[in-house]
Parts: C-alpha cells; sequence; structure tokens
C-alpha cells in the first residue's frame, strides 16, 4: 500500500475524535460529490463551461463542514504534504495560483482534450494546495466535474474515477509526483501520467456499466474475465476517438455502448 500522502497544517479541527471524522468525512464526500454534479447540470443546462475560484471553495465546504472552522476558505498559513518531497505555494500565493489555474482551462477548453483538462485540474489543485484539509477530495470533484462537462454529458456508472482513485491511490500519487516532477525540472506541464492513468479508468467506468446491463456479474468468474478484457480494450479505443473528436463525444458513448451490449450480450 501506497504511502498515503495528507496535508499537515496548523489548524483546529471542529471534532477531534477519530470515528466521527470518519463519518463526517464519509458523509460529507456524498455531499461534495451530489454539489459537484448540481453545477454539472447547471453548466450543461446553460452551456457555459467556465471554472471559477468559488465553485472551488463552495466544494471543499462541502468536504470540510462540520470538521474545519476554514471549510471553503483558502488556507490562512504554509502547508506540508507528508509523502511527498512537494512543498505547495506561500498561502498569499494561493488566489493568484487557483486564478491562473481557472485561466487555464478555460483558455483551453476548445485547443484540449477532456482527459488532458481533467488531469491538468488533479494536479494542478493538489500542486497549489489551497486548503487545509480535502484538496485531494475536492480535486478529485472538480476534475471529474471538468471531464463530464467537456465531454457533454454525466458520465454514467456507480464506480466512477474518484471512487477508482480513493480505493487504490498508488498509481494517483505516481501520476502527481510524476506531474511535480516535470515542473519543477523547468516549468513544464507534463501530465501524460495522470492522463494514461484517467484514460485506464475510464474505461473501467465504462465497462462495469455494460457488465451490470447486461448481467454480466451472474457469469462465472472465468467468463466475467474474459469479457471484462474484451470490453476494457474496446473502450480504451472508445476513449482514444472521443479525444480525437471531443465535439461528437456524446453520440459516440452512446452508439459504443449499443453496438458493445449487442457482440457481447448472451
Amino acid at each position: 500500500m501506497a504511502k498515503d500522502r495528507s496535508s499537515e497544517a496548523q489548524s483546529p479541527l471542529l471534532i477531534t475524535d477519530r470515528r466521527a471524522i470518519a463519518e463526517r468525512e464519509a458523509e460529507n464526500s456524498l455531499k461534495q460529490f451530489d454539489a459537484s454534479m448540481a453545477e454539472l447540470q447547471k453548466w450543461l443546462k446553460n452551456n457555459s463551461y467556465r471554472l471559477k475560484p468559488s465553485l472551488l471553495l463552495k466544494l471543499n465546504r462541502s468536504a470540510l463542514e462540520g470538521i474545519s472552522e476554514y471549510a471553503g476558505n483558502y488556507r490562512p498559513a504554509g502547508v506540508k504534504i507528508t509523502g511527498s518531497s512537494h512543498t505547495p505555494v506561500e498561502a498569499s500565493e494561493v488566489p493568484s495560483a487557483v486564478e491562473e489555474m481557472c485561466e487555464y482551462v478555460n483558455d483551453n477548453w476548445q485547443r484540449q482534450t477532456a482527459v488532458h483538462l481533467c488531469a491538468y485540474v488533479l494536479w494542478r489543485l493538489n500542486w497549489i494546495h489551497p486548503f487545509v484539509d480535502g484538496n485531494g477530495r475536492t480535486a478529485r470533484a472538480v476534475s471529474y466535474l471538468v471531464l463530464c462537462a467537456k465531454l457533454g454529458a454525466r458520465l454514467p456508472g456507480k464506480n466512477t474515477i474518484p471512487e477508482q482513485i480513493a480505493a487504490n491511490k498508488s498509481p494517483y500519487y505516481r501520476a502527481l509526483e510524476s506531474a511535480d516532477g516535470h515542473y519543477k525540472n523547468g516549468g513544464r506541464i507534463d501530465v501524460s501520467a495522470m492522463e494514461s492513468m484517467l484514460d485506464s479508468q475510464l474505461a473501467q467506468q465504462l465497462v462495469d456499466v455494460h457488465v451490470i446491463a447486461t448481467g454480466g456479474h451472474q457469469k462465472s468468474n472465468t467468463d466475467v474475465a474474459s469479457q471484462d478484457t474484451k470490453q476494457l480494450s474496446i473502450w480504451q479505443n472508445v476513449v482514444q476517438t472521443v479525444e480525437k473528436h471531443p465535439v461528437i463525444s456524446t453520440g459516440i458513448i452512446t452508439i459504443a455502448a449499443a453496438m458493445i451490449a449487442v457482440l457481447f450480450a448472451t
């Protein structure tokens, strides 16, 4: 198991019992996800895709409500990340760094792919570490919102990318360290490792939807394993096609789901 990366900020908690904190964090995580998907629906309905710092503050408030007095506010001081060699920006630089991150996404909305923008937000928000806590949770919520918005729809499936990351953080931490290293050595934005991770996780999310839809969970383990391998390969090709043709992404996903259902339903 990978050593967990966590914030070390000198700020008092509103609750101190570990079990109570864990329960509140779990409850808040659901609220945060619901809030991010509600925001997604606004973006899609209004056909307006602009990432703003106020959204990050709102989602962090959902994550830390009842836990930290700084919920929904930028950290007032420096912060360390255990398990990482990266040192986040000074507190005074946080607002401008967050603005810069949002501008990158907005300026590159038409030029970059959904996976790239998702990967960039996932890395950059962790790199800035703007909050006393809940940075990772907020980064995963915001980046998934950006991914869905860029693709033009809320992606189906319960085994979402944020859920997969939370279940196995090792690839996530390696991708963060890779991007940190590239940026430290010359200020170059290279989130290719994060993109690769997200590509596989997006494919897995869609595979799981198909398995449930076609009753694959009722088949033998051998059949399911063989079918999952075929489906994952096809969905990875679908993801790559969507990345090359983002304008028709929603239609491609719908058509591909129907095609795979025909090919593999038995």
